[in-house]
């Protein structure tokens, strides 16, 4: 009888501990695999625990589109995504914004050899020009808006060609293309890649909107908060905590911005346009 009171008295203070609770699971669009991830926001997910008070869990995920996906199943909650990207999840997902990760020197230029024939916009016209990854912010987008917004028109102005960066680079040194169009920390390496070649930039666009982090839209109003918060109070620590990893470089010198709005990524959508993306249902292959 004793033994039964006691285990009655057992199982009774066991329910009426607080379960523990699930942990905040944080995803990020452009880079696959849990080793990956780990290395570059091992730091960060620490640095955010620390602030929030919450269990911070990487969850990898294999493309944007599964992104969207584990969103919409309730298995992400925080997805860290590029402009382009969080345009498509927006008609998709309807996610909550928490707050932008500036890039200093984000923006998108035309580059041409500085000793060829191309000395003006006009002498694109009825050119080959090349693209990195199809809706890339930086690479496709903004570079072909760029373009549109000093009068050179997507495909009938020239002819746009999707080739790999260092590769564009090649044929542009060869002459099988005119420019091509990049954002300004991947012109860097090309010239560092290619010493023996002066590369100019024809155009320039004007800065792109930030990554952005999202939240899924039925996240918990509590999680949601204490996530937000703590990049408005943390915002210096968990900046360094990201720029340990080797590709979050790119965030060097910039903040977390909280005061952000859909409608900021309007540009983003006026880039689909230009390259004849009207509706904003699915991610560009």
């Amino acid at each position: 009888m004793i033994r039964t009171m006691a285990s009655v008295l057992a199982l009774t203070l066991v329910t009426l501990l607080p379960a523990a609770a699930d942990p905040v699971r944080f995803a990020v669009t452009d880079i696959e695999g849990l080793e990956a991830l780990q290395q570059e926001f091992g730091g960060f997910e620490k640095a955010l625990e620390k602030s929030t008070g919450l269990e911070i869990e990487l969850i990898p995920v294999s493309s944007r589109t599964a992104a969207v996906e584990a969103m919409n199943a309730g298995h992400v909650d925080l997805v860290l995504t590029g402009p382009a990207e969080y345009v498509i999840m927006k008609e998709l997902s309807q996610p909550r914004i928490v707050v932008a990760w500036q890039r200093p020197d984000y923006f998108a230029q035309i580059a041409v050899l500085a000793n060829g024939p191309i000395r003006t916009l006009e002498d694109l016209k009825g050119k080959k020009i090349a693209f990195g990854a199809v809706g890339s912010t930086s690479q496709h987008l903004g570079p072909a808006q760029a373009l549109t917004d000093q009068g050179i028109k997507y495909n009938e102005d020239y002819e746009p060609v999707i080739i790999n960066r260092n590769v564009a680079a090649e044929a542009l040194i060869r002459g099988d293309i005119a420019a091509v169009g990049l954002n300004f920390g991947h012109l860097s390496s090309i010239r560092e890649a290619f010493p023996d070649a002066a590369f100019a930039v024809l155009a320039r666009g004007r800065d792109l909107p930030n990554d952005i982090l999202v939240a899924r839209k039925d996240v918990s109003e509590d999680v949601f908060t204490k996530v937000r918060d703590a990049f408005l109070k943390d915002g210096n620590a968990l900046m360094s905590a990201v720029l340990t990893g080797d590709d979050n470089k790119k965030f060097k010198g910039g903040i977390f911005l909280t005061d952000i709005k859909d409608e900021d990524y309007d540009y983003v959508r006026s880039m689909y346009r230009t390259i004849g993306v009207d509706t904003f249902n699915a991610f560009v292959e």
